[in-house]
């Protein structure tokens, strides 16, 4: 009798065999992108397709906020949650259980020169979709700067993501910044991390400690956090010296001595500094 891990290893074959077999459910776009011969869109009129959303919001990326992008990328569209499991392992090189877990939360994944999103109903052209959009090609465009994944502190890797996915909306005549900031500081008011008065930047700041912080303390609060904290970097230093933070991984890979060079304080201390903006913020 076959073990309970064969079973799945052989049924996850299976499907794997079937999804790359089967066109449909799956819209592969390729990119290739010219920042002299790239146009930012005027509004979201503009960007009626999938083509033309990722196209126009990738430039307002480079012309707006001056964030680099590879001059190549993919882009996976997928028509339901199973294909966007299917297809983080196939196209994304994600492993099976890590996918799964993603698949539970997550309906967008930006990776280096890769942008995978779940178009669910495949109608979704609305303020979230763009804000989604933008939120993967910001991480397209930090691994990029750090040319590879995972290395910057991850709160503040989805924080910052978060920053200029509200950036692009507010551009676009969707929504404002300081709306979302507003609802975020909202949001956080019975957050654990405040309540016990304890952020834990270092649990945060690695992918898989930051996915267990917000599978067990919650999704939107846990990014609307990372999101205000890095919103008061980015006011107290400025945008550009967040990406220079992530442009130093380039020739260093430590979390602890680009952040304490980049922003001229320790984890440490900036994780008390913020913890008082953020109580400031509830009261």
């Amino acid at each position: 009798m076959k073990s309970v891990s064969q079973r799945l290893t052989a049924a996850l074959v299976v499907s794997l065999t079937a999804f790359a077999g089967c066109g449909s459910g799956r819209v592969v776009l390729p990119f290739s992108l010219d920042p002299a011969a790239s146009f930012a869109p005027r509004d979201s009129s503009q960007l009626g397709t999938n083509d033309a959303a990722i196209r126009g919001i990738a430039a307002i990326l480079v012309h707006d906020l001056k964030l680099p992008m590879p001059p190549t990328f993919t882009a996976y569209v997928y028509s339901g949650r199973e294909g966007f499991e299917r297809g983080l392992v196939i196209d994304g090189n994600v492993s099976p259980v890590r996918a799964a877990e993603l698949s539970e939360f997550a309906v967008g994944i930006g990776k280096r020169r890769l942008l995978l999103l779940n178009d669910e109903g495949g109608t979704a052209r609305g303020r979230e979709w763009f804000r989604l959009i933008a939120h993967e090609l910001a991480h397209v465009s930090q691994i990029e700067l750090a040319q590879g994944e995972g290395r910057a502190e991850q709160w503040l890797a989805e924080g910052m993501a978060e920053w200029v996915a509200f950036s692009v909306i507010e551009r676009l005549g969707l929504d404002t910044v300081t709306r979302r900031r507003a609802l975020a500081a909202a949001g956080i008011r019975n957050h654990a991390a405040l309540v016990a008065a304890r952020l834990d930047l270092e649990t945060l700041g690695n992918p898989r400690g930051f996915t267990v912080r917000h599978l067990r303390e919650g999704s939107l609060p846990t990014y609307q956090l990372a999101f205000l904290m890095a919103d008061y970097l980015i006011t107290r230093d400025g945008f550009p010296r967040v990406v220079a933070y992530f442009r130093s991984f380039e020739r260093r890979q430590d979390r602890h001595a680009n952040f304490r060079e980049t922003f001229g304080q320790s984890l440490d201390l900036f994780e008390i500094e913020v913890l008082g903006h953020l109580k400031g913020l509830l009261r």
